[in-house]
Parts: C-alpha cells; structure tokens; sequence
C-alpha cells in the first residue's frame, strides 16, 4: 500500500482547491497518508482529511503525545534524546521518519519554511519525489533530483534564501544532493 507524506508551511491555513483535488485523489485511491501534527498546514490537511472521512492516516509526532490529531488517527511517537522537547531538532525527528515511512510527498509551501524545504530534501535524499505546491505561484513542482529543487528553490526571496542557508544550510544541502547524485552516474 503506497504511504503519501503530506505535510506544509505552519504559516498556510487553508488548503487551496488544487491541493484538496490531490488529496481527494489520495483518498479515492486508497493510499495511506502520513501527517504531522502542527499548527498551520498539518492541522489544515488533518481537517480536511477528517472532513472527507479518510480513514487510513496516521499522525506522527515528537514526544509523547500529538498537538493535533482531528481524526483520532492511529498515532506514531517518535522519540528522539538528541534535541529539547520543542526544538527543531525534537520536530525533525519526526519529519526524518515521515520520510522513511513514506513512498512519496505531497507538500504544501510558503517559499520560505524551511521546515517543509527539509522535508523535500529528505526525501530526494532517499530517492523519493515529491509534489510541491508552492502556494504563491499557485502551481505545482515536481520535485525528483537536484535541478527539480534548485527550480523549486528559485521561486524563493533573496532574503528567505539568506534564512535557509542559515537554518538548514540550503546551499551545502544541494551541494551534496548534487555530489551523490553525480557518483551514481559515473
């Protein structure tokens, strides 16, 4: 059974229609989708998926207990010793295993989280694509190696890009993607 990773930017708090298309898609196909249990998107996607009666979710989360579950979903604790509780090393945990679990992305993006860019190098670091609808521009991104992300990235500011290479260190994360992809093909 295929595993969607859906999550978003905390700063979008409503779906737009072309995302709930795709999660309707999701849905209708059976799939299973993986979701955090944040504020903004997560919680959104989680109404949503709620609302339409998907039954086959499971909501992952840092610690003990999830800070949103709408559904009563069956819950994935993932505990972590390496980070405080509430840190955003604690939340990456979480964000790392969803994209273990996961056969594919479905990510929802502000063109700033940094949160969300992780995740998509997540899963292109494991050989996984994503789906990116990049909110502003109100399209989607497929995203499968490294030119896809650095087209992805280009729909950033300047200074969200400064932030990115500050907090995820974006850069030398597309750097390496770009190494490891190259020593495939030689």
């Amino acid at each position: 059974m295929t595993k969607i990773f859906i999550a978003g930017s905390i700063s979008i708090k409503h779906l737009d229609p072309k995302v709930r298309e795709r999660i309707d898609n999701i849905i209708e196909a059976d799939h299973t989708v993986i979701v955090g249990d944040a504020d903004g998107a997560d919680s959104s996607i989680q109404a949503y998926l709620f609302k339409k009666g998907a039954s086959l979710t499971v909501v992952y989360c840092s610690g003990d207990k999830p800070r949103n579950n709408i559904g009563h979903w069956p819950v994935k604790c993932v505990q972590t010793k390496h980070a405080a509780p509430g840190s955003r090393t604690f939340f990456t945990a979480k964000d790392i295993e969803m994209a273990k679990a996961a056969d594919f992305g479905l990510m929802i993006w502000d063109a700033k989280s940094t949160g969300t860019l992780r995740n998509v190098i997540e899963l292109l670091r494991q050989k996984k694509k994503s789906v990116v609808f990049v909110n502003k521009a109100k399209q989607f991104q497929t995203v499968g190696d490294v030119a896809q992300l650095e087209n992805l990235v280009g729909f950033m500011s300047e200074p969200a890009m400064r932030k990115a290479d500050e907090k995820i260190r974006l850069h030398d994360k597309i750097n390496e993607l770009r190494h490891e992809q190259s020593e495939i093909f030689t």
